[in-house]
């Protein structure tokens, strides 16, 4: 399991700060430490605490062939759920969550087939047989393929977990997730309902320090995961 990141390390990430006291949600009273200024501080103390509960799941359900997927679409987070998900090896979504990708996966998994084998033929030479305005209309729909879902490509099937970086900014896919009985992990504001999600991580959601440490964490999880099951898959065999 990644190393839980100390007090000082969530201070620096700026984790601890959280909305404007007018803007608070009751449920997450149970999370903050006081406020400043007209600002709710959160006591990561226990982001502390619930991180690394988190992170023991992640590994565990990783490990026992289980998969996550991690969503970030918000424009200044999109490039940490992109690059910490390819590192880890995992699906991810830090475009545009399209309507219907968890309830209604068989029509997404159509779309991830015509994707990769449209890619698959690009890369071959295969559509060199059209015209080039055909080709081109390939193109164009390679890309906007790759937007709405080549993130998930590796997904086989609907996932265990789902981290949610920004539980307002993304809450259809929250929403698709819960009603499809996925684990929720959340970076929980402290204008959020920590009580939706079963993981609950309090944090700030804005601050691109916050988020990366958090997500970066999940990622490593994951990631441990994986490399225990592979190497259980070799022991049996």
């Amino acid at each position: 399991m990644p190393n839980i990141p100390t007090l000082e390390d969530l201070l620096k990430a700026g984790a601890h700060f959280g909305h404007q006291t007018s803007r608070w949600h009751p449920k997450m009273k149970q999370y903050i430490f006081g406020e400043r200024q007209d600002v709710h501080i959160i006591d990561i103390e226990q982001t502390q605490t619930l991180l690394e509960k988190t992170l023991k799941y992640v590994e565990e359900t990783m490990a026992n062939g289980g998969n996550i997927v991690l969503v970030g679409t918000k424009s200044q987070v999109q490039s940490v759920i992109e690059k910490y998900a390819l590192d880890a090896g995992v699906p991810y979504v830090s475009t545009r969550w399209l309507g219907g990708t968890f309830t209604n996966f068989p029509e997404i998994q159509k779309l991830i087939k015509n994707f990769i084998d449209l890619r698959d033929k690009r890369e071959k030479g295969e559509l060199k047989k059209y015209t080039k305005l055909e080709q081109l209309q390939f193109d164009r729909k390679i890309e906007e393929l790759d937007v709405k879902i080549g993130g998930l490509t590796t997904l086989k099937k609907l996932p265990e977990v789902v981290f949610i970086a920004d539980m307002k900014h993304d809450k259809t896919a929250m929403m698709e997730a819960i009603k499809r009985g996925m684990k929720v992990i959340a970076i929980c504001d402290t204008n959020t309902n920590p009580e939706l999600v079963d993981f609950p991580i309090p944090a700030n959601d804005d601050a691109i320090g916050s988020v990366t440490l958090i997500t970066k964490l999940i990622a490593e999880a994951a990631k441990v995961g994986k490399a225990r099951a592979k190497n259980s898959a070799k022991e049996t065999k």
